[in-house]
């Protein structure tokens, strides 16, 4: 019987990293309302790759983040592709 390890990381905002991707990482923040947030990076980077992609600041930085809510390109996907 194997185990999968589940790396969670508590954030202070929504983040996507270049470091993190292919992590199996599930990232947690708590948002300005006090309502928690929880998404798997790998999932959330995989569907929205060519936006982040093309980002400046994810280009230069390797990373987006966005620091009050859930980004509205992220709500609108189907809760299975976030989780």
């Amino acid at each position: 019987m194997s185990k999968n390890k589940v790396n969670t990381l508590i954030s202070k905002r929504f983040i996507i990293r270049k470091t993190l991707i292919g992590k199996g990482v599930i990232v947690s923040f708590t948002d300005y309302d006090g309502k928690v947030h929880k998404y798997n990076h790998d999932k959330v980077y995989e569907y929205h790759k060519e936006r982040f992609d093309n980002m400046n600041c994810f280009k230069k930085y390797k990373y987006y983040s966005q620091t009050f809510a859930l980004p509205k390109f992220v709500r609108e996907m189907d809760k299975a592709d976030v989780i």
